[in-house]
């Protein structure tokens, strides 16, 4: 399967389909985030160009009567349908993920399940930043802290950003670059957390926020990756950070934050001087 294009509207989508479909190309449609459906061919590869090149074409000449009339055409052969109102969800998660972004997710998801089975003190003990010299070569403690959650609330999240984040990354950069931006963040974060307030800390929270911070550096100085992020949701998370920082009541790994955000801020801008010397 190659995927093609992430396109706004569903219908269409379904022109392009049907148009492919008149030729003889089996391209299908699968939902995306906020109503967005994804354009997959399924033939192979030594195709691939020449579809990618339709598809250019067909996005430039949206009315051209052609797409139209395959649409007619193969509307009364069509044997599978789209559903507008009701996407698979599981179809869905895969689709916006990768191997990286769903094995994150899965193994959190196991610890956490092994957390409330009562192995809660134990997995902490064995996963927790390293804070004594007895530990000091436990290298595995450096990243393993990120996969710890400590609520329902605390892993919901953390999961439902790194999907978010993370997938984007995955599918528009490279499976690579979101394995490096998590050791990377996971690593900083650690230390400055531990630095400021010691080890008693756990979650992905720190890596979501290098994941915002790459994303958001990445649009803003190399535009032409199509790494974007709205600015509402910018604003949300900034938000969040500070509150995290002036509010008494909760337990927020505050620094964790911070200098996961200013990690992947660096990291991004490390990438774009680099892309744009290539």
């Amino acid at each position: 399967m190659h995927k093609l294009a992430v396109v706004d509207h569903p219908r269409v989508a379904q022109s392009f389909v049907d148009y492919m479909a008149s030729r003889g190309f089996d391209v299908k449609m699968m939902p995306e985030p906020e109503g967005r459906v994804a354009l997959w061919f399924l033939g192979g590869s030594e195709h691939l160009i020449e579809i990618e090149t339709e598809f250019e074409r067909f996005s430039n000449n949206l009315d051209d009567r052609k797409y139209q009339a395959a649409s007619w055409n193969v509307a009364e052969s069509r044997t599978a349908k789209f559903s507008y109102s009701s996407p698979n969800l599981l179809k869905m998660v895969v689709s916006h993920s990768g191997p990286v972004t769903l094995t994150v997710m899965v193994v959190c998801m196991v610890i956490f399940s092994l957390q409330l089975l009562g192995f809660s003190q134990p997995l902490f003990l064995l996963m927790h930043f390293p804070t004594t010299a007895d530990q000091q070569w436990q290298l595995w403690r450096l990243f393993s802290h990120a996969l710890l959650h400590f609520s329902v609330t605390h892993i919901a999240f953390n999961l439902l950003w790194w999907w978010q984040l993370g997938g984007e990354i995955e599918n528009k950069i490279s499976r690579n670059k979101l394995l490096q931006l998590f050791l990377f963040s996971a690593l900083f974060s650690g230390l400055g957390q531990y630095w400021v307030e010691g080890g008693n800390f756990g979650g992905l929270s720190g890596v979501v926020y290098a994941l915002l911070g790459y994303i958001w550096i990445t649009g803003t100085l190399s535009p032409k990756r199509d790494l974007l992020i709205g600015k509402p949701i910018i604003a949300f998370m900034l938000i969040w950070l500070v509150l995290g920082f002036v509010q008494p009541f909760m337990a927020i790994a505050n620094t964790a934050h911070l200098v996961g955000l200013l990690s992947g801020c660096l990291l991004a801008w490390f990438d774009s001087q680099r892309y744009k010397r290539d």
